[in-house]
């Protein structure tokens, strides 16, 4: 009898009946004659036996078979009972997506958790999300040591989860936490230190025989011997921060004409951003991909590694998107990354979760030791999606002094699964960073094959003081091509209003062949950047008519929406293609490309439309027509399904406050903006003395009373229509005599505002 499979579940172990059944299963059968491959599943710990009748015959040979099975399960119920229980409660020194993943599963596990936060953090969500949660200063304070420790205290916070960034591989941090018998969830200090210098870090390597790329990892500092020692290694090659991290402080080099240039600026933002210049030199791979590994270590002695991550799709340095398993990688290969990651993990005593990376010449699979990142990684959800696990509960078993979950032979591989990066920053402006409100969001459908790691909401502002990552997208599925198009369908479904992101540019590079075949290196971004930042295509018309009626259905729409609880309100009564006295309008754009648009809306009845699109800046002016057209405005959604020559278009049309109209369609996110019609600055004076509404609106504020003098061009009244403000300014000089509606009113197209006394 053989026992190939077994589904078990968290802190069981295998029922003492299936043993007994193999133990009685015939007169015949002895145990030298049973093999079982079972495995026991106990407090989380997986114990893999060959022959479990040796493990059961070593009890006592003396003993009945029932006998010695019976001790066994007693000393297996003994050794669970060993177990070191989790934390009561935990604090998080850290803030955004990262502490909120960290609670989730904080509060799975049933551990209370702490959170600390800024003055300009004091309604983020990982504060919501939290048990409790302490002010602790300044925008800076994620930094400030004793101010943290003071919280973990006053808390009763028995252990403190670092996150990433911020103080995650900050060496006196984990010693002063020591000091205080406070649990630091992360290594030793002593592995933060080796691992944190570059230069130390790649001794200790060539010490455990594990690969290091030819460079110069010396104290001497003077710019003619790196300069000499850059010839010996051979351009190109790269300059890099000791204690750099991030790009930071890492210039490239081709020529020797070029090399103190570059040796200064590299030391320049060294010194800025580590508070230490010291540089080491090494040879540039021309074909270099970013491979990593994921290792875990406990501090009984076991580690194990988790496989490796492809991180080569970089920006400035950065990543921005990142898979796992890496692509094009033999099993061979792929043996030989594990085995010299856990050699390097060995070589410090490490504890905990860290990362080992390696550069990979993408010709020859040739890889070489980078760096160690001793903490938990921005990309760490990849590996758990293809192994099953879960990153941030293993931290917590090793610091509460439990044995690693699993051994290395019961770790798989299962799919493929990527990462995407969602930045608030603006890719055709060098990925510069941006801030504000993110005025309207959202995301896609989650499922198993799609989660999201996020630290923000709706309405929540991305400031200055921080890292702009606003989310991580992750998808998994069955291979890479499978959950490559999982990945395109979940971009295509995130949608952000009020600030630029990345994601119209992921879309770009997840599209793009190269990418699609796996055969990505650091440079990708840069060697194809005429192909990711193409021109952007002409927005098709149907778009704009949408566009249009989507601003027509609004404006018509409020009154409605204002008086809804008023049955006797004349706006409740009046249809709202009537109000537009000439039965046709004129809407005005900007597109992205610059182009003037005209949509011109002729109202028909029943709801229906002729309309004509025009580009003014086309050389015959591009003119489109559409007759009878069809819409319905569903403002839960806020989108606009339109039927236009027989075929339905849905799309989701938000209002930017003042600026713009932004839609997202099959084919992507095109934002227009609209011009502000010239008579919003004169004022609409059809009526001598009199000004009036150039469409229907809400009067937001009245800026002058009767009996003012103004000057022409006076700002009056504000106006609010199309979900934007406009100003309505005095066209001449003069005295007002009437001011006819009060804020909050709701009134029609070219109604009289404000009238003047008359001169005469």
């Amino acid at each position: 009898m053989f026992i190939t499979d077994y589904n078990f579940t968290s802190r069981a172990f295998l029922p003492p009946f299936i043993i007994l059944c193999v133990m009685n299963s015939g007169s015949n059968t002895t145990f030298e004659e049973t093999h079982l491959i079972s495995y026991l599943f106990i407090n989380s710990r997986y114990f893999k036996f060959q022959n479990i009748f040796s493990l059961i015959q070593s009890q006592n040979s003396s003993l009945s078979c029932s006998a010695r099975f019976a001790r066994f399960t007693r000393s297996a119920t003994n050794f669970s009972q060993m177990r070191k229980p989790f934390f009561d409660k935990i604090l998080i020194a850290n803030r955004g997506e990262i502490a909120c993943r960290v609670m989730r599963t904080a509060n799975k596990l049933g551990i209370k958790t702490v959170a600390v936060y800024s003055e300009v953090d004091k309604n983020s969500l990982h504060v919501k999300m939290s048990d409790e949660a302490y002010l602790i200063g300044p925008a800076e304070s994620y930094l400030n040591i004793e101010k943290i420790i003071s919280v973990a205290k006053k808390s009763g916070a028995q252990a403190i989860h670092p996150g990433y960034g911020f103080l995650s591989e900050n060496a006196k941090f984990a010693e002063r936490l020591a000091e205080e018998k406070i649990i630091f969830i992360g290594p030793p200090s002593s592995a933060i230190i080796s691992m944190g210098s570059k230069s130390e870090s790649k001794d200790i390597m060539m010490a455990a025989n594990v690969p290091v790329i030819p460079g110069y990892h010396g104290t001497n500092q003077d710019p003619t011997f790196l300069k000499a020692k850059a010839l010996e290694i051979g351009y190109p090659v790269l300059i890099k921060a000791i204690k750099g991290g991030g790009g930071k402080g890492m210039r490239i080099v081709n020529d020797p004409s070029e090399f103190e240039i570059q040796l200064e600026s590299s030391k320049r933002e060294a010194i800025k951003s580590f508070g230490d210049d010291q540089v080491l030199i090494e040879k540039y791979l021309l074909t270099p991909r970013h491979v990593e590994v994921q290792i875990f270590a406990d501090t009984l002695g076991n580690i194990v590694h988790l496989f490796e991550r492809d991180c080569s799709t970089q920006r400035r340095h950065q990543k921005v998107l990142e898979e796992a398993p890496a692509p094009g990688i033999t099993d061979e290969i792929r043996y030989e990354l594990g085995t010299k990651a856990v050699a390097a993990a060995k070589a410090v005593n490490y504890v905990g979760a860290g990362t080992v990376e390696f550069i990979m010449d993408n010709k020859t699979k040739t890889f070489y030791f980078m760096e160690m990142n001793t903490r938990l990684q921005v990309e760490h959800p990849v590996t758990e999606m293809v192994t099953s696990t879960d990153l941030v509960h293993w931290q917590l078993e090793i610091a509460s002094g439990n044995r690693l979950p699993a051994r290395q032979e019961d770790l798989s591989l299962n799919g493929h699964s990527f990462e995407a990066r969602i930045y608030a920053e603006n890719p055709a402006n060098n990925f510069l960073p941006d801030t504000g409100p993110l005025l309207y969001l959202r995301t896609p459908q989650l499922s198993p094959n799609i989660r999201l790691e996020t630290g923000f909401e709706q309405g929540d502002e991305i400031n200055i003081y921080y890292d702009p990552l606003i989310a991580k997208l992750v998808v998994k599925g069955e291979n890479r091509t499978e959950a490559l198009k999982i990945l395109k369908k979940a971009l295509g479904e995130y949608e952000v209003v009020g600030l630029n992101t990345n994601i119209e540019f992921l879309k770009s590079v997840v599209s793009h062949p190269v990418f699609i075949k796996g055969e990505i290196e650091t440079g990708f971004i840069d060697d194809h950047k005429e192909e990711l930042f193409a021109s952007k295509p002409e927005i098709p018309p149907q778009v704009l008519v949408q566009a249009a009626l989507s601003i027509i259905l609004n404006e018509y729409n409020e009154p409605f929406k204002s008086n809804s609880e008023d049955p006797y309100s004349p706006w409740t009564k009046i249809p709202y293609f009537r109000l537009n006295t000439s039965h046709s309008r004129i809407l005005a754009f900007r597109d992205q490309n610059d182009n003037d648009i005209e949509v011109n809306i002729e109202f028909l009845p029943e709801n229906l439309y002729n309309i004509t699109v025009k580009n003014r800046d086309a050389v015959d002016e591009s003119l489109v027509q559409f007759e009878n057209v069809d819409c319905e405005w569903i403002d839960s959604q806020q989108q606009i399904i339109t039927s236009i020559e027989d075929k339905r278009y849905k799309s989701r049309i938000i209002f930017e406050k003042n600026k713009n109209v932004v839609i997202f369609y099959e084919g992507g996110k095109v934002v227009l903006n609209i011009p502000e019609p010239t008579y919003l600055n004169i004022g609409v004076s059809d009526v001598a003395h009199s000004v009036k509404t150039p469409m229907p609106c809400r009067i937001s504020q009245i800026l002058i009373k009767p009996g003012q003098v103004v000057e022409k061009g006076t700002p009056l009244i504000v106006l609010e229509a199309m979900k934007m403000e406009h100003i309505i300014r005095s066209p001449y000089t003069g005295k007002i005599d009437k001011v006819l509606y009060n804020v909050g009113d709701m009134v029609g197209e070219n109604m009289n505002l404000v009238e003047f006394e008359d001169d005469n």
